[in-house]
């Protein structure tokens, strides 16, 4: 892997946050989670720090489609870690949050999904998303646990979705595909005071290997934006169960 560029396949732990006044309104599939409160509530403080995201490490690397896309180089590992903030037009919060968890619907709007399923791992859900790379680079692979909040913050309502990789015997690896080992991703979703939804997303992965220059850019760049699009279509065409 050549150092300092990784590819958002897929579209993260979070730091700490001074306490704020919050309640989760909806607790998701477990009453313990695998994230702590702090980590939610620093994905919510995201949402109104656009402008404070250029200061310090992080460095605005695009603007694009209405999103702003700002990276901050990691030490420890010699990659990117990406912030993106933005508007989706016409569509709630809470429904960019089912549709962004809904994994049944998911392979009907991404089109990079080449297989997504879900297994209990340590009474938790474990889900398995294979993603389509470019030819001829070799597909990846990610297993993730993830969970989600409905909170209540300083009287806003905000639907956060927080993920990470984790290591289980339920998914094993497979011939010709590289299994992302190293993923972690946050995502926030508040109403804008009209019909649509700020949104905010941090993420890092690993994708392993080595990876041409013009896919980074693409995936960054592009590849992100054009995910964030497509939900936002999606969102127009979903009938929840």
């Amino acid at each position: 892997m050549s150092r300092g560029s990784n590819a958002a396949a897929t579209v993260p732990t979070a730091p700490t946050v001074p306490a704020v006044a919050s309640t989760s309104t909806r607790r998701p599939e477990h009453a313990r989670g695998p994230f702590s409160e702090d980590q939610f509530l620093a994905v919510c403080r995201e949402l109104h720090k656009p402008k404070e995201a250029t200061s310090g490490s992080w460095h605005l690397m695009a603007d694009s489609q209405g999103f702003k896309i700002y990276r901050q180089y990691d030490e420890k590992s010699g990659l990117y870690e990406y912030k993106l903030y933005g508007i989706l037009n016409d569509c709630a919060p809470e429904l960019c949050a089912d549709v962004y968890t809904d994994l049944n619907y998911r392979p009907k709007w991404d089109q990079f999904v080449r297989d997504i399923c879900e297994k209990t791992h340590d009474g938790r859900p474990a889900i398995y998303w294979e993603v389509k790379f470019p030819f001829p680079l070799t597909n990846r692979d990610y297993v993730f646990t993830r969970e989600r909040r409905d909170m209540e913050v300083d009287g806003r309502k905000i639907y956060v979705i927080l993920a990470k990789s984790v290591q289980t015997n339920k998914f094993p690896e497979k011939s010709g595909i590289v299994r992302v080992k190293a993923y972690r991703q946050g995502v926030a979703f508040e109403s804008d005071g009209k019909k649509g939804s700020k949104v905010f997303m941090t993420y890092f992965d690993d994708p392993g290997g080595k990876l041409p220059s013009w896919l980074v850019n693409w995936a960054t760049k592009t590849g992100v934006p054009n995910f964030l699009k497509d939900m936002q279509k999606a969102c127009h065409t979903y009938r929840k169960k």
